[in-house]
């Protein structure tokens, strides 16, 4: 499921997204959108300072800013921006239908979306609205489970607000992952792959990326991995995988990323996913993070089909996170479908 201005944001980010390679943990604030498809048991939240963002309701075919279609607006409100209606689950009585089921999805970037626009004086467009996504920024203060338990749950109810009748009561269910410290954590094969096509020739985009991977630099381990892939009209490595240790040539390879070309996701998340087969660690965490504004104009670019190429990787445990950078020209949609 965006502009920096603190220095501290930027630490906080890295906090977060070396967690979420790793699979737990939990952070206050971060620079961006993020979206984790790993179904790990751990779960608190990923802001953002940086943004993303299409609906197909033809309800609102009358009114382009709550439709898919982008549109400049006037003012500072942002344009281009895509995101796309995924509906409301109903209100079902209990007396109906007793059991629920939920997913244990952690993402958080809609909340980031809301309060960026906010902050520019502007209302977030509707189909931005993620509801849980808005709960789950938040930390929760939920127990964290004991020793060799995966997750704790925690339970509280309270009348309902939203009936006329004291029948009916809101049970909240909590879902907290075990926490993981830095010493225990598995050795991490993480790969980047890097949008360098010329919508990221910002300072809120390209060169928020470069800070952010100089700070997580900071955290690796010797026997973690680096690689990365960038992409503009086509992909191509910049970093074969290079150990923790070596942090001169991860840096080196971080400060020579410079804007160029078009933008062939489909062609970056490719040679991402072989690179990250190259650099596979059987033991160890294998992630692929994707760095992007979510535009996507060569090759494949529809969400689904890149999603479906490389299906087999996920199988093999190689999970993705994606990380969105900026405000105008955002596509949303990209960012939240790729897993």
């Amino acid at each position: 499921m965006k502009t920096l201005r603190k220095a501290v944001g930027l630490s906080v980010l890295f906090v977060l997204l070396f967690l979420s390679a790793c699979g737990g943990g939990a952070a206050t604030e971060a620079p961006l959108y993020t979206n984790d498809y790993e179904e790990a048991p751990a779960a608190t939240e990923a802001p953002a300072m940086s943004e993303p963002f299409v609906s197909q309701n033809p309800a609102e075919a009358q009114n382009p800013s709550l439709s898919g279609v982008p549109t400049q607006t006037s003012n500072n409100e942002p344009y281009d921006m895509f995101f796309e209606d995924y509906g409301v689950n109903p209100s079902i009585d209990t007396e109906d239908d007793n059991l629920s089921t939920f997913a244990l999805d952690v993402d958080t970037g809609s909340y980031t979306v809301m309060r960026n626009y906010l902050n520019d004086g502007n209302l977030p467009p509707a189909d931005s609205v993620r509801v849980e996504e808005y709960v789950n920024y938040f930390v929760q203060g939920y127990a964290i489970p004991p020793a060799h338990q995966s997750f704790s749950i925690s339970m509280d109810a309270a009348p309902s607000p939203f009936t006329e009748t004291e029948r009916y009561d809101m049970l909240r269910v909590g879902i907290q992952g075990y926490d993981v410290s830095d010493e225990d954590r598995k050795d991490a094969a993480l790969t980047f792959v890097i949008d360098v096509s010329g919508s990221m020739d910002m300072d809120n985009r390209l060169e928020l990326v470069k800070r952010s991977l100089e700070l997580l630099v900071e955290q690796l381990h010797r026997n973690d991995t680096v690689s990365i892939v960038v992409y503009g009209s086509s992909a191509r490595v910049v970093l074969d995988p290079t150990p923790g240790s070596d942090t001169g040539e991860i840096l080196r390879a971080i400060r020579r990323l410079e804007p160029e070309g078009a933008t062939n996701a489909e062609d970056g998340i490719r040679l991402g996913y072989r690179m990250a087969m190259q650099a596979y660690n059987p033991n160890g965490i294998n992630r692929v993070i994707l760095c992007s504004d979510g535009v996507a104009n060569v090759g494949n670019t529809e969400a689904e089909v890149i999603l479906s190429e490389i299906k087999g990787y996920v199988d093999e445990g190689i999970t993705m996170a994606t990380f969105g950078f900026g405000m105008d020209n955002y596509n949303d949609i990209n960012g939240t479908t790729r897993g």
